[in-house]
């Protein structure tokens, strides 16, 4: 609970292995968020435990935990720079090829290119140059640069139409599925 009052979450229990994908689906305040906020040691659990290969998070280090898990939210943030900084932001050392590659599996790499300018394209304060589906596009590209094992999408790809969506799913499920 968040409040020491009632229960948010009760009798919750799942168990992933490699590859594996699970969709949680429910109406508001049903405690997808604080699924995700627990996962991210937001906050600790009050009862039982969370765990990654046996190891209880409470036991990992925050930077260690981070660098396990990728997350990308519906609301994204864009940073005033390049498409490419942005892109490069969780992993700077990416290379051109990785960042490339990130992007055409999250069909941004179509639209990068048409900039004339490409991935130094400028996209300003909270990435106002992009439109909705873009900034998704680039934050789903900028999450998996980060080739972390676990990768969370919270309603990620609500800009996007259905075709780019089901592209987007097709090629993560190939490459990482």
């Amino acid at each position: 609970s968040y409040t020491g009052v009632g229960k948010n979450i009760e009798n919750l229990s799942f168990r992933l292995q490699h590859g594996q994908t699970l969709g949680i689906l429910g109406g508001t305040g049903s405690g997808k968020t604080t699924i995700l906020n627990l996962l991210m040691r937001l906050y600790d659990v009050d009862f039982g435990s969370i765990t990654i290969d046996g190891v209880d998070l409470r036991e990992i280090s925050n930077a260690d935990l981070h660098r396990q898990i990728g997350v990308v939210l519906q609301d994204t943030v864009m940073f005033s720079g390049t498409i490419g900084a942005n892109l490069r932001y969780a992993r700077p050392d990416a290379t051109d090829e990785e960042v490339m590659e990130a992007a055409r599996i999250a069909s941004a790499h179509q639209f990068i290119i048409k900039y004339p300018e490409g991935y130094e394209t400028m996209v300003g304060e909270r990435g106002v140059t992009l439109s909705g589906g873009q900034k998704q596009r680039a934050a789903i590209a900028r999450m998996l640069s980060q080739e972390t094992p676990i990768m969370i999408f919270d309603d990620s790809l609500s800009a996007v139409d259905t075709q780019t969506d089901a592209r987007i799913r097709q090629a993560i499920g190939k490459r990482f599925g």
